[in-house]
């Protein structure tokens, strides 16, 4: 006759059962903070509002630009100042009309990256050497990153974000070229202004705010992996800010 061995048996004898062992592992808390970010836990109306409130903040921060570009412009009276004025004025609407997120990074590092990409600019200053070719080289390179930025906006329409999200893959316009044409303006922009204002601390403005962009770079393509085009898309478009160099 064979003794029957069950579960009780099993633990009896110093036999951990498999199936009970696992039940016991304790599941790891999350704070009140990370239980209210998992989707689903907020009523729609509640995600709603907070969407909304997101979209007026970043207008109004965008709003900033635009009075001090407007500032610029009516110092100086250039007609580059009232292209970043008209620039400026477009991610305003920009953050107002953008669609709802499909996903949206959780994640704080992806935002304070996002944050101090966008707005590290305000901690240039026009001190510095002037050099007469800077002047002329920076200009010329600020329209260019100027027009880019234009054109990308335009061809993200409604996608516009702010930090690692998915609005739904564009592959239109200059994002045939480089998968975040964007941060390639960006790049133009500050230099053409380092070029013309040279300094030591202009150079560290960029540098910082160049890095927080490649990082945004990196954290939109992390997420964005979640999109089943996304690999495709990759593929066909090698290159990610500037073309021949990353």
């Amino acid at each position: 006759m064979f003794k029957r061995i069950d579960s009780r048996d099993s633990v009896g004898s110093g036999v951990t059962d498999p199936s009970r062992q696992k039940a016991r592992r304790p599941r790891p808390r999350l704070s009140r903070l990370n239980r209210w970010l998992q989707p689903g836990v907020l009523p729609p109306r509640t995600v709603l509002v907070i969407r909304i409130l997101l979209n007026l903040v970043g207008a109004a921060g965008a709003a900033l630009f635009v009075q001090a570009s407007l500032r610029a412009y009516l110092s100086s009276h250039r007609l580059i100042g009232a292209a970043f004025v008209a620039e400026q004025t477009w991610i305003v609407v920009a953050y107002l009309v953008r669609r709802p997120a499909r996903v949206v990074s959780r994640r704080l590092s992806d935002w304070l990256l996002a944050f101090c990409g966008t707005f590290a600019g305000v901690l240039f200053r026009p001190n510095g050497a002037h050099l007469h070719w800077g002047l002329d080289a920076g200009l010329g390179i600020q329209l260019v990153g100027l027009v880019i930025c234009v054109w990308s906006l335009s061809a993200l329409g409604r996608s516009f974000g702010f930090a690692a999200a998915d609005r739904g893959l564009v592959r239109r316009g200059p994002y045939r070229v480089v998968r975040h044409p964007i941060y390639a303006s960006y790049v133009l922009l500050q230099l053409g202004y380092l070029l013309q204002s040279i300094s030591v601390r202009n150079a560290l403005v960029m540098l910082f705010a160049s890095s927080c962009n490649v990082g945004r770079a990196l954290a939109e393509e992390r997420l964005l992996t979640t999109n089943g085009q996304y690999d495709t898309y990759r593929a066909r478009v090698r290159w990610r800010v500037l073309p021949g160099v990353w």
